[in-house]
């Protein structure tokens, strides 16, 4: 399944409402380093079923970016039962992703 885009419309019920962990992926489309990091996000999301991967464009949402302080991109931040876990700066591996999930 690929990675959930989120929206002004949706954060609220699949984000701060979900029963799984979280983790967000902050990009732009005219971002290289995120280029490169949305296969790694798309890997992530097919093989992990106990936590959403999801994706927000912060050109499109950037009331959200603001919301999480994201001022850089991509970064990647953990939501845990509507409380910001971990936040990550940076392209990062799989492997990286699952730490930060705990998995």
């Amino acid at each position: 399944m690929p990675a959930l885009h989120i929206s002004s419309d949706n954060f609220q019920t699949e984000v701060m409402e979900s029963d799984k962990p979280v983790m967000i992926d902050f990009y732009a489309d005219w971002c290289g380093p995120c280029k490169m990091f949305a296969p790694v996000v798309d890997e992530a999301a097919d093989e992990i079923n106990n936590a959403k991967i999801c994706k927000i464009n912060i050109d499109e949402c950037p009331e959200l970016a603001r919301q999480f302080n994201v001022t850089h991109v991509p970064t990647v931040v953990i939501v845990n039962n509507s409380s910001v876990v971990s936040t990550q700066t940076g392209a990062i591996s799989k492997k990286q992703i699952m730490q930060l999930l705990n998995i």
